[in-house]
């Protein structure tokens, strides 16, 4: 009997090919992603010898996508979306319209029509979430601040792009493209009432009915006690809800997942359902860069090199240097610029989609579609070395330029402590660095006992909300050794790091232990690896009090003390009574 089997040969070729060229690209000192495109450039139509089917590769790194972005969703709140409002929509709307101003620049210079440079300005403008996730997770500041600001403002970008998404069509006649016979009569200002409608319905349809559903879900599927069921529920949760979103909301996929996982957040098994979705989602993700791979035609570059710099350029830098200046002026610090410069410095998957919706109705020629594709590739490959770039990058600008310095030396009514604080937050306090759901329980604790400490946070808008509630606290980046010094680290008692950042983690401690050698310090690790290298950091002694809290190793600690307490306090009220 004859099986069709392009799905396994796919399958079997995508993987085993970026299990190659992955292991050689980390041994040569590149990200492995690199090796994952190469395996899609050799086992796709541009290349001589097997062929891997492209469809069923895109379809498979849709998956990718919603397994990554749920997980997104399952760390990221719509608190810590809300939290960096005030940078992350106005930022992401700004500069997805400077990068479209360059793209329908180049493409007039190119001699394109008005809606050919539209398409190809807004396919330019949109990063690859998917690409950011990578790019985080491998640095281990996917849950700072400097990461909350970056993800927040790329789903400001993906939910502006579902929306060109649904106008397109209706725009194609007045644009100069084909007409079909379903948009003609659907008035522009009808398509987008009803994708604003279509989108806060799901939104609304996920926090008031799915915030209750799915935990309770969870619940009784964990009863049963089989962990595959566990497992294949979160799955199902994940990709059902993305497609539902597609189909009945016209959503895309990757915001139905995202939103799918915040509200999952609610459930107390958020954390096992990460851990349980965490293999497929690095599986998929894999065959998203092989199936980008795929689409390359190395001829391009061969033909149109000139044209594809162009695009490469407006990508990492004009792309890069909006980001830098627009970060810069709502007034965070260069460390955040260049961290959301380097995020927004590729294109990804929304960038294709606009792209071959625009072929498609006629917008923009094919040629248009392949330097997006070839920029993208390029774009992608460099990116991690962009993110390894944003350290040297920022003590160079400081080291050579007095305007960067300027820059971080600037008023800022938040980066200094008021005059009028009271001594006990000056001498022999706390130095709280943190104020997220660890730091914030740490300082309702120490506020409960009257323990007097002050608040080093990085998102402005939390600090002025608190300090509208009474607590201490500065603005900025604790690795920076002004922002300690605001909290007047020299004469504090203790400096406790509540964030998950072990790189600004680490040069927190040298900067404490450079201007307070004496002062003890406790910080928090998520990995045995993290806690290993951060006791190190610290060089522990036998008189030093220093401590890292290790996640479940505390945890276990906590309720073997609980056990231990409740038991004991069993045996002596038994030997009381007899």
């Amino acid at each position: 009997m004859t099986h069709n089997i392009s799905l396994i040969t796919t399958l079997a070729a995508g993987f085993g090919f970026a299990l190659i060229f992955g292991f050689i690209a980390e041994k040569i000192k590149l990200p492995a992603l690199v090796g994952y495109l190469c395996a899609g450039i050799l086992i796709g139509p541009a290349t001589p010898g097997f062929v891997a089917d492209a469809n069923i590769a895109s379809q498979l790194s849709e998956i990718g996508v919603m397994l990554l972005m749920f997980g997104v969703g399952l760390h990221f709140s719509l608190k810590d979306l809300l939290a960096v409002k005030r940078i992350a929509l106005p930022g992401a709307v700004l500069q997805m319209g400077l990068a479209t101003g360059l793209g329908m620049f180049m493409a007039w210079w190119l001699g394109w029509s008005l809606g050919s440079g539209l398409v190809f300005g807004l396919s330019l403008s949109c990063a690859s979430t998917v690409v950011l996730l990578k790019a985080l997770e491998a640095r281990g500041i996917l849950d700072s601040m400097n990461g909350r600001i970056a993800v927040g403002w790329l789903v400001v970008e993906d939910l502006a792009t579902v929306l060109f998404l649904v106008l397109l069509p209706a725009l194609a006649g007045v644009l100069g493209g084909t007409v079909t016979t379903s948009t003609p009569e659907t008035p522009l200002w009808m398509a987008l009432g009803k994708t604003l409608l279509q989108v806060a319905a799901f939104i609304v349809l996920m926090l008031v009915v799915g915030r209750r559903a799915l935990p309770w879900l969870l619940w009784q599927v964990s009863r049963t006690g089989s962990r595959e069921l566990f497992t294949l529920a979160v799955i199902a949760c994940a990709i059902g809800i993305a497609y539902g979103a597609s189909a009945l909301f016209s959503v895309s996929f990757a915001l139905g997942a995202f939103f799918a996982g915040t509200v999952m957040r609610e459930s107390e098994f958020s954390h096992r359902a990460a851990e349980e979705s965490l293999p497929l989602r690095d599986a998929f993700s894999v065959l998203f860069f092989v199936s980008v791979g795929m689409l390359f035609d190395p001829v391009i570059v061969v033909e149109q090199p000139l044209r594809v710099l162009g695009v490469v350029a407006i990508i990492i830098l004009g792309k890069s240097l909006a980001a830098v200046a627009l970060v810069i002026a709502f007034r965070y610090p260069l460390n955040t610029a260049l961290t959301v410069a380097a995020s927004l410095a590729q294109i990804g998957e929304f960038s294709f989609i606009l792209a071959g919706l625009g072929v498609s109705l006629g917008l923009m020629p094919a040629e248009g579609m392949s330097l997006i594709l070839a920029s993208a590739l390029i774009s992608i490959a460099l990116n991690p070395v962009l993110f390894a770039a944003v350290e040297p990058i920022r003590r160079w600008a400081l080291a050579n330029s007095q305007v960067a310095r300027n820059l971080e030396q600037r008023q800022d009514p938040y980066a200094e402590l008021p005059q009028t604080t009271d001594n006990k937050y000056l001498q022999g306090q706390i130095v709280l660095v943190g104020y997220g759901r660890i730091g914030s329980r740490i300082g309702a604790a120490l506020s409960a006992q009257q323990i007097p400490f002050v608040v080093a946070e990085q998102n402005r808008e939390l600090v002025e909300k608190i300090r509208g509630e009474g607590i201490v606290a500065v603005s900025g980046n604790a690795a920076e050794a002004v922002v300690l010094v605001q909290a007047h680290i020299h004469d504090a008692a203790m400096l406790v790091i509540a964030i998950p950042d072990t790189l600004h983690a680490r040069q927190m401690i040298h900067t404490a232990r450079t201007l307070n050698p004496k002062i003890e310090i406790i910080m928090r690790a998520d990995t045995e690896d993290e806690m290993q290298l951060l006791k190190r950091e610290i060089q522990e002694t036998p008189e030093s009090s220093d401590l890292v809290f290790l996640g479940e190793e505390e945890l276990a600690k906590g309720m073997t003390s609980h056990v231990l307490a409740r038991f004991s306090a069993d045996v002596t009220q038994t030997v009381k009574t007899h």
